[in-house]
């Protein structure tokens, strides 16, 4: 069982992973035409708007989905489908209505969200994003249910699809829209987000209807009677309220940066413009990039849940304490090259995307936010992680907490910072560096308690450390040595990839069993 869960993480991780890379470049390249079509300040309408969205989203669906995943598995894992699907189905009852509640929120208390954000502009974008509540509710449902049964073909699929629907459907509407006004053109992308997300609903549910029979024939050998629909929707909500809490602790920040920051950065000698602008490069544009990395993040966690709680639930301590270790080691795994390589070609990079989008003082603003930003990379891998492995042990609460403490300390640092003279903008990646840093050490504290497992510092932390410091000093002298262009940061990129490749391997950070799952996948499709 413990070689059997290890394997299914590996190729969940390999999965969602090589289809979270692909969505971020994909959400790339819907960004920078998006940004020089409707410029910094029409990205700080768009932005004014999502913070919100991404907040009702996060209350609406975040914690069900986990929950689903974590009951469905279980279930299966004591050979039980019969009560693994009842879950779906009450799930997505309850996913769909709380969705459309929450629709009906922002379209009728359109005035206040605009009020309150203080952008009057903004009013469109939150009609254009509203009926995607009700969407992507309905979506999550089916996700955790097949996340449950440790496929995440689908998930990856319907993340493809989102972002491709990106670039069908919210930049021509963008494009559009922006002929009339900036308010219009970013209201035509948010309208494209909601078409985006109805495409990727679709997929799911094709594929569930159609590996229906296939679910249907797994045997019933659980001789527990079937649970009512209320006994869980008591037990879903159980596990999901502090799921919920803990998952709209970030949006609740970010909700509140988006209404505290430009005030803020007036306070301390800015103009409205120049802080509105200013907010759209960081939160439009250096959080996207920030966001690329963390996808590898995501996969570890989704993949993580099911594997921790089906061992669990049958009691399998080898198997669940292998889980725990191999999800902490990816983690700091991934984490590591991607702060510190991000970090170090923080110019080039952002370089490569908007040099020719943003006015000189915005583009070495923005490379100087990414600068610092990517350093969170790691800290957030890492909090997924402990977060994913502490809900699959029945402890979420525990995330909740730390998370809470995490971002109150952000909230006070951002206003705090912001709001001094020639700081400003710059002390958001600061106050997020403290964030993480606050929610991440009890979080592996209570990891090694309730798993039981020692703090293994060498193999989680220092061998990724040291591998990315190698690639950091090598693509740090490339650097030196090159001119900014495009091309070259291709190569640095590429250079610092295979730098820490090896250098994870030949200390052995990294081992051959990390790769075989990707390697296996390589080989079957050159049979095919």
């Amino acid at each position: 069982m413990a070689s059997d869960t290890g394997k299914s993480i590996a190729k969940g991780v390999s999965i969602l992973s090589v289809a979270g890379i692909l969505c971020k470049l994909l959400g790339l390249l819907f960004t920078v035409p998006l940004t020089r079509t409707i410029g910094s300040e029409g990205l700080g309408i768009y932005q004014s708007v999502y913070p919100t969205y991404n907040l009702l989203l996060t209350l609406s669906s975040a914690g069900l989905p986990v929950a689903v995943s974590r009951m469905v598995s279980a279930y299966l894992a004591k050979e039980d489908p019969r009560n693994a699907h009842r879950v779906f189905k009450t799930a997505i009852w309850l996913l769909t209505g709380i969705g459309c509640v929450c629709m009906l929120f922002m379209l009728a208390g359109n005035g206040l969200l605009t009020a309150w954000v203080q952008e009057p502009r903004a009013a469109l974008g939150f009609r254009a994003i509203a009926p995607c509540l009700a969407i992507v509710c309905a979506l999550s449902a089916f996700r955790g249910f097949m996340q449950g049964q440790q496929n995440m073909h689908p998930t990856a699929l319907s993340q493809i699809v989102e972002q491709l629907g990106k670039l069908a459907f919210s930049l021509p509407l963008a494009i559009w829209g922006t002929k009339h006004s900036l308010a219009l053109g970013a209201a035509g992308a948010l309208l494209g987000i909601t078409l985006s997300e109805a495409c990727a609903t679709l997929v799911v549910a094709v594929f569930y209807f159609r590996r229906r029979s296939v679910f249907a024939a797994i045997p019933q050998l659980s001789d527990a009677p079937a649970a009512t629909p209320r006994a869980l929707a008591g037990q879903l909500f159980l596990i999901s309220v502090p799921i919920t809490i803990s998952a709209c602790i970030v949006p609740l920040a970010q909700f509140v940066d988006s209404v505290m920051m430009v005030p803020r950065m007036m306070a301390s000698g800015l103009t409205n413009e120049v802080a509105r602008s200013l907010y759209g490069v960081f939160s439009g544009l250096v959080i996207r990039l920030i966001n690329m990395p963390t996808a590898l993040a995501l996969a570890v966690a989704m993949s993580l849940v099911p594997a921790v709680s089906a061992a669990q639930a049958v009691r399998d301590k080898a198997a669940m304490q292998k889980a725990c270790d191999q999800g902490l080691r990816l983690a700091f795994l991934i984490g590591f090259p991607c702060s510190v390589g991000m970090s170090v070609l923080a110019r080039q990079v952002f370089g490569f995307l908007y040099y020719e989008s943003l006015a000189p003082d915005q583009f070495q603003t923005g490379w100087e936010l990414l600068t610092v930003s990517s350093l969170t990379v790691v800290l957030f891998t890492a909090v997924q992680a402990t977060s994913a492995i502490l809900q699959g042990l029945g402890k979420q609460k525990i995330p909740m907490y730390t998370l809470i403490a995490g971002v109150s300390c952000k909230i006070l640092m951002n206003y705090i910072l912001v709001g001094i003279p020639g700081v400003n903008i710059h002390g958001g990646p600061f106050a997020s560096i403290v964030c993480y840093t606050v929610s991440l050490v009890p979080n592996l504290y209570f990891v090694c308690k309730y798993a039981e497992i020692r703090f293994n510092a060498k193999e989680w932390i220092l061998k990724p450390a040291f591998s990315a410091l190698i690639m950091a000093v090598v693509v740090w002298g490339l650097r030196s040595l090159l001119p900014f262009h495009r091309l070259t940061t291709i190569l640095e990129v590429a250079v610092g990839v295979g730098v820490y490749l090896l250098a994870a391997i030949r200390i052995k950070a990294m081992n051959t069993a990390d790769l075989a799952v990707f390697t296996r996948r390589l080989q079957r499709k050159r049979r095919k």
